[in-house]
């Protein structure tokens, strides 16, 4: 951030972020894990809540571990045949999806990396899995398949990538966002996916046509270079 002062205080920092930002349209930072970076866009965003629910304003969109934590599995323990992550349906990051042709949207970004796809269903807020698998000469689509660890972090991703879109075309649904802040998007991938994300993310965000302003932190230096 070209910055050279000494903070007594997350908050304090996440302010002066915010102060930078009015000159600028992006901040990069670099920070060892446990140094407080998932804390600092937490305490980032805080800055402009106020209330509480369905009625508090807010101005920042954010990807950080608390994201991941919007989705859970269900892995049918009992018929073992029926996997699906689950979606957190009372989060406001989900608002108002059905109506905005997710699926198309998502897909855009993930089969950038991946070769699975996915449906979404909203009656149950739950996502399956699919993948064509080719046996001998034919080929069969298997069904709710449970990706990996590295596949599920990247589907997060696109995710939440397909909702900064919505925000950077100007979508009356987050018309709300100001600020973009993204930390750590790269867990669990390998570098070549570490530098594809990077590169896609550095063009999605210096589109020319929206004012929103980004801030992005990372404790991996392949990614953070």
């Amino acid at each position: 951030a070209g910055m050279s002062s000494t903070f007594t205080n997350l908050n304090e920092l996440a302010t002066a972020l915010r102060t930078e930002l009015a000159e600028k349209k992006f901040i990069l930072l670099y920070a060892y894990n446990g140094t407080g970076k998932t804390r600092l866009s937490m305490a980032f965003k805080d800055i402009a809540k106020q209330g509480e629910g369905e009625d508090a304003t807010r101005d920042t969109l954010y990807f950080n571990a608390f994201t991941e934590d919007l989705f859970t599995w269900d892995n049918d323990l009992e018929g073992d045949n029926s996997r699906v992550l689950k979606m957190n349906s009372a989060s406001r990051f989900f608002a108002g999806l059905e109506t905005l042709e997710m699926e198309t949207r998502i897909r855009g970004f993930l089969h950038r990396y991946v070769d699975f796809d996915f449906r979404i269903d909203y009656s149950s807020w739950s996502i399956s899995f699919s993948r064509e698998v080719q046996t001998g000469e034919t080929f069969q689509v298997v069904d709710n398949i449970k990706v990996s660890r590295g596949e599920e972090n990247l589907f997060i991703w696109c995710f939440f990538l397909a909702i900064a879109q919505l925000a950077i075309d100007g979508e009356e649904a987050y018309q709300w966002v100001k600020y973009i802040y993204i930390d750590d998007p790269i867990t669990s991938l390998d570098e070549h996916n570490a530098v594809t994300v990077g590169n896609h993310l550095a063009q999605l965000m210096k589109e020319k046509h929206h004012a929103i302003k980004t801030v992005i932190s990372s404790h991996h230096t392949l990614f953070f270079n």
